[in-house]
C-alpha cells in the first residue's frame, strides 16, 4: 500500500500517512479504514464537536498499543483549526482544537484519535456548559440490559422537570443520555444536577441503581457517574470509534431503539451504513434547550429534607465546600 492517501473532507484534502497500518488487530481494521469511517461519519460526528475544546484520545500503535489523551492543540495543528482556551482544575490551562468542519475529523484520524472527547462547552464560553451528561456505567455484574431499564426510568425523571433527553450507547456496556440546556450555569451547579436526578433514579431504583462514588459501596448496580460534569471530565463523542476489539462506536439511539440492540450492533463497518439508511437520531438535538431550575430546586429539597448534600470529586480537584471526606470507607473504619 501506499506510505500515505488524500481523502477529501468538506472540500478539503486530507492526508493520511501509513495507511496501511492495522489498527484493530481482530477484524484486521486498518488505519485507513478509521480514516475512510471517519469520512463517512464525519458530518454526524461533527455535530457533537463543533466549536468545543476537544481532547483526542491517540492510538498511534492501534487498540493494543498505548494510548494518550492530547489536550493541547498540537505544534502542526493547521491554520483553518481554531483553539479555545480552557483552564483545568489545578488552575493550569490549555488551549484545545475546536473542530468547526469535517476536515479536522480527518485530520485527527490521521494522528491515530480514534475517540474524540469534546467538553460540554463551547469556545466562546469555556465556564458554563451547554449539555448536561447523565452517564449510566453498569457495574462488574450488570450489563447493557441493566443500563436501558435505568436509561427508561431517567426518561421519566427527566420529563418530571421539564427535560428531555437524548441516549447514546457509550461503544461498551453503558448508555449516555444528554440533555441540551442554557449555558447559565457553572460547572458546579451541573454536576449538582447530574447528582439530584441520580439520586432521584436511585429513589426509584434502589436495587439496580446507586451513585456511591466508591466502588466498594456500588455493588451489582448501574452506577450513575454525576463526576462527568465535573471540569476537565469528558465523554467519548456521538459516532467516536472505541478502544474494543470489534470497534465499536458510541451511537445515538431513538428511545424506541433501546431495547432492541446490543452494543455490538454498531461499529466501524456497520455505523455508516445505518446512518445512510435512517439518518442521526440526533439531528435535532440543541434545535431545543432546556433549563435547570426544576433540578436545582430538587437538589435543595433533597438536602434540605435528607441531609442529601455534597459528593466526592475526582482526586485531582480541590476540596469543595461541604465535600465529604475523600478517603475509602474500609479505609476510614481503619483509622483510629
Amino acid at each position: 500500500m501506499a506510505e500515505s492517501v488524500e481523502l477529501e473532507a468538506g472540500g478539503r484534502l486530507v492526508k493520511v500517512s501509513n495507511p496501511g497500518k492495522v489498527y484493530y488487530p481482530e477484524p484486521g481494521y486498518t488505519k485507513l479504514d478509521v480514516a475512510v469511517y471517519y469520512q463517512a461519519v464525519a458530518e454526524a460526528v461533527l455535530r457533537g464537536l463543533r466549536d468545543r475544546p476537544t481532547t483526542l484520545q491517540r492510538f498511534v500503535d492501534g487498540v493494543e498499543g498505548e494510548s494518550f489523551y492530547q489536550k493541547r492543540a498540537p505544534k502542526n495543528t493547521p491554520e483553518w483549526l481554531p483553539t479555545a482556551r480552557i483552564s483545568f482544575p489545578s488552575g493550569r490551562y490549555a488551549d484545545e482544537i475546536c473542530p468547526t468542519e469535517p476536515a479536522a475529523v480527518l485530520w485527527a484520524a490521521n494522528l491515530g484519535c480514534l475517540t474524540f472527547h469534546p467538553w460540554p462547552v463551547r469556545r466562546d464560553d469555556t465556564d458554563h456548559p451547554d449539555e448536561l451528561r447523565i452517564d449510566l456505567d453498569p457495574q462488574p455484574g450488570t450489563d447493557f440490559t441493566d443500563a436501558v431499564r435505568a436509561a427508561h426510568q431517567l426518561r421519566e425523571v427527566l420529563a418530571e422537570h421539564g427535560l428531555r433527553g437524548w441516549p447514546k450507547t457509550s461503544g461498551g456496556r453503558g448508555l449516555h443520555v444528554y440533555v441540551p440546556i442554557r449555558p447559565q450555569w457553572t460547572f458546579a451547579e451541573v454536576r449538582r444536577c447530574a447528582i439530584a436526578l441520580g439520586r432521584a433514579l436511585e429513589h426509584r431504583m434502589p436495587d439496580q441503581v446507586t451513585t456511591n462514588w466508591w466502588k466498594e459501596e456500588r455493588g451489582v448496580k448501574v452506577f450513575v457517574d454525576y463526576n462527568q460534569m465535573a471540569r476537565d471530565r469528558t465523554i467519548a463523542s456521538a459516532y467516536s470509534l472505541r478502544a474494543r476489539p470489534q470497534a465499536t462506536v458510541s451511537t445515538p439511539l431513538h428511545w424506541v431503539e433501546l431495547d432492541e440492540v446490543t452494543p455490538l450492533d454498531f461499529t466501524l463497518r456497520t455505523v455508516p451504513v445505518r446512518l445512510a439508511e435512517v439518518g442521526d437520531p440526533n439531528a435535532e438535538q440543541g434545535d431545543e434547550v432546556f433549563g435547570l431550575e426544576s433540578v436545582l430546586e430538587l437538589a435543595e429539597r433533597q438536602e434540605r429534607d435528607h441531609g442529601l448534600g455534597e459528593l466526592p470529586y475526582p482526586p485531582d480537584h480541590p476540596k469543595a465546600p461541604g465535600e465529604p471526606p475523600r478517603v475509602q470507607p474500609s479505609r476510614a473504619r481503619k483509622t483510629p
